[in-house]
């Protein structure tokens, strides 16, 4: 739940994607306040991307959700990462261009990142806390690991890099029709057999 937790005498608020302020992609003053714009109310699946993966067509189911459910307080936001076989070498520009002339990509795409290490992004951090992996690690596995996250901006749940973005839809729909100042509903997966266990081991 995203309600306060008591703490002494005082209530302490649980983190949200509004805590967070990654660097645009244009680097330009008022990239805070682009984001929080961007996030705030919104049910938001966030994505660290690369153009040259196995994963790169996942680009186009990406933005089909973007297309289905945008105008319901939906949105994508990606964020390119090296940091997995060396899959995202290019500038911003190359890399944006690509998305938008291969996929016709028109969700956000940020500023190259870190998504494990010293050098990760906060909002990774964040994320990666909230939401484990596998066997409850942290660390994001490959390229097109995915955070959905509810409209109080708290993360709901982790997809890995085998999970198809058009298979997230029912659980995106969910979140939509929770009403904006409740906190993030969790949905229960059903037992999972071990074949599926094993296929999940990229998350």
């Amino acid at each position: 739940m995203a309600s306060p937790a008591a703490t002494g005498n005082k209530l302490k608020r649980r983190s949200s994607l509004s805590d967070f302020s990654p660097k645009s992609s244009s680097n330009k003053e008022g990239a805070e306040q682009e984001w929080l714009s961007l996030v705030d109310g919104k049910v938001v699946l966030v994505v660290n991307v690369a153009c040259l993966c196995g994963f790169t067509g996942q680009y186009q189911q990406l933005q089909q959700l973007q297309e289905t459910y945008e105008a319901s307080g939906f949105t994508v936001v990606g964020f390119p990462c090296n940091q997995f076989g060396k899959q995202e070498p290019w500038d911003h520009n190359e890399i944006e261009k690509f998305a938008e002339d291969k996929f016709n990509v028109t969700f956000p795409i940020f500023s190259k990142i870190n998504v494990n290490g010293k050098q990760s992004e906060p909002l990774f951090e964040f994320l990666k806390s909230e939401a484990k992996g596998i066997f409850g690690t942290e660390s994001v596995k490959w390229n097109f690991t995915k955070f959905l996250c509810g409209r109080d901006g708290v993360p709901h749940k982790r997809y890995g890099s085998l999970t198809k973005p058009m298979s997230i839809a029912k659980d995106i729909e969910k979140l939509l029709a929770a009403p904006k100042d409740s906190a993030t509903t969790t949905i229960t997966d059903k037992p999972r057999s071990t074949q599926v266990i094993v296929r999940q081991a990229l998350i």
